[in-house]
Formats: C-alpha cells, structure tokens, sequence
C-alpha cells in the first residue's frame, strides 16, 4: 500500500516537472483568457531532503516578470499528497529561475516564508492527479483592497494541467478575483522530469 502511494508522488512529480501554456485556449477564446505559461522546476533533492519545486506563473509576453512565484514541498500522507506552499522574502530577486538554472541555483530555504493554510492536497484518480486547497477557507490573500480566501482546484495529467484559481470575500464569499470563465487548460510544451 504504502509502496503504491510513494509511486504515486514520483509519478505526481514527473508529471508536474515542466514549462506548461495555455495558448491554444487564449487563441480561441482571447477575450476570455491571456496567453500564461507556468513553470515547475524541480529543486535539487537535498534542498528539503525530499521532492520540491520551484515555480513561476507569467504572461507569455513578459517571461521576466512573473506575477506568481512560489517553492513547494511534497509530503507523501498514505492516502493523499500534501504540498506544502512557500513564498519568497525578495520575489523579484529570483524571477526567471525557472528557466536560468543559474538563478535558481540562488534559491536557499532561509529565502523562503511559509504560506500557512495555503498547502494544496492531491489525491490519485485514475490518469489523473485532482488537488484543491487544504480545507477551512485560511489560505489569505488581499488583493483589490480586500480580503479574500483562495479557492483553488488543479487537474494534473501527464501532458495537462488544468488550474482555476479564486479569491473569494471572507465576508460576502462572492468571487473577487481570478477567473470568471472557467478552468485554465494548459498543455505541457517541456517536460523537467529528472
């Protein structure tokens, strides 16, 4: 059993391992979705002493300056995938290490600030990986001068990653930010598995 599930986390992590774009869903649809490329990074092993990534999110037109970064951790729990989520202390001191190994090589864990309540859990569901944030609605952002709580569903295979990301009012719960039009559909352009 646990041999099962320590499979499915190196599978998870080859899968997620990549440079990932959403262009043939901005093409159709350019009113709706931009053109985004998202980055996950494997970190070296020894870094947490267990699978980590770094990753970047941007606009295909400005790959310099990423509008989300983040490490993350991955915790085999037996019957799901936890993913611990960490933000960077100097954010733009590291943009584009997802694609200049030199910059990523900077990276240490005394750069990072852990997002509390923001860990993402994925569980196994035959050729696909589904994640959400950990439950409780604390995973906080403020964002448009207001306090909002992520609501964050992923759906990863092993050529897709499809993501939708919301900020939701911690008062009213109605949707403040992210997308309005449904999941964002990426294909894998490159994969980074080791």
């Amino acid at each position: 059993m646990t041999q099962v599930k320590n499979n499915d986390l190196i599978t998870l992590a080859q899968w997620m391992a990549g440079d990932f774009s959403n262009y043939k869903q901005s093409l159709e649809n350019p009113q709706q979705f931009a053109h985004i490329r998202i980055f996950f990074r494997p970190l070296p092993f020894e870094f947490f002493n267990s699978i980590g990534f770094y990753s970047e999110q941007v606009y295909d037109h400005d790959l310099w300056t990423p509008y989300r970064q983040g490490v993350h951790r991955l915790i085999d729990q037996g019957e799901q995938i936890y993913i611990e989520n960490y933000g960077l202390k100097d954010p733009i001191r590291y943009a584009g290490a997802a694609r200049e190994l030199s910059i990523l090589k900077t990276i240490t864990v005394d750069s990072l600030e852990r997002r509390y309540n923001c860990s993402m859990v994925f569980k196994r569901e035959g050729e696909l990986f589904r994640g959400s944030v950990e439950p409780g609605n604390k995973c906080l952002i403020e964002k448009k001068g207001c306090l909002t709580y992520l609501v964050s569903q992923v759906e990863i295979t092993q050529t897709t990653w499809n993501s939708l990301d919301q900020g939701m009012d911690v008062n009213t719960h109605q949707q403040v930010w992210g997308s309005s039009f449904g999941y964002l559909q990426f294909e894998k352009r490159e994969s980074f598995a080791l």
